[in-house]
């Protein structure tokens, strides 16, 4: 679990990479289109499974890419761009870390009905 660190007038503060995922995938969520936010459906070596969000830190700066799934009657493309802009703001609003890229990877189509087994 990597942390990124930054100092406080106080003392210094540590934010996970898990909390910068969390972060990401509860402000995908938050946008009209989005099924929800899962890798690829059952794979069948369990060793090739792909994390649904992954955060990179280079230089105390993040870079994500987040796999989902959108609904079947949204227009994609305006979708995963707010996407991107949510993430991004949310993550640098909240933590002030700056993210230079939010990657997305749609993996199929979906309802947020649909779970998985």
């Amino acid at each position: 679990m990597d942390m990124e660190r930054s100092q406080l007038s106080g003392g210094s503060l540590q934010i996970s990479t898990e909390v910068l995922v969390k972060i990401a995938r509860l402000a995908a969520l938050e946008v009209s289109g989005i099924a929800r936010v899962e890798a690829e459906p059952k794979p069948l070596p369990k060793a090739n499974l792909q994390r649904p969000v992954t955060v990179v830190m280079k230089d105390g700066i993040a870079e994500i890419t987040i796999r989902l799934y959108v609904k079947y009657d949204c227009a994609v493309r305006t979708a995963c761009a707010k996407v991107q802009e949510n993430i991004k703001n949310t993550i640098q609003n909240m933590t002030g870390i700056t993210v230079s890229k939010v990657n997305i990877v749609v993996v199929g189509l979906g309802d947020e009905a649909e779970t998985e087994e």
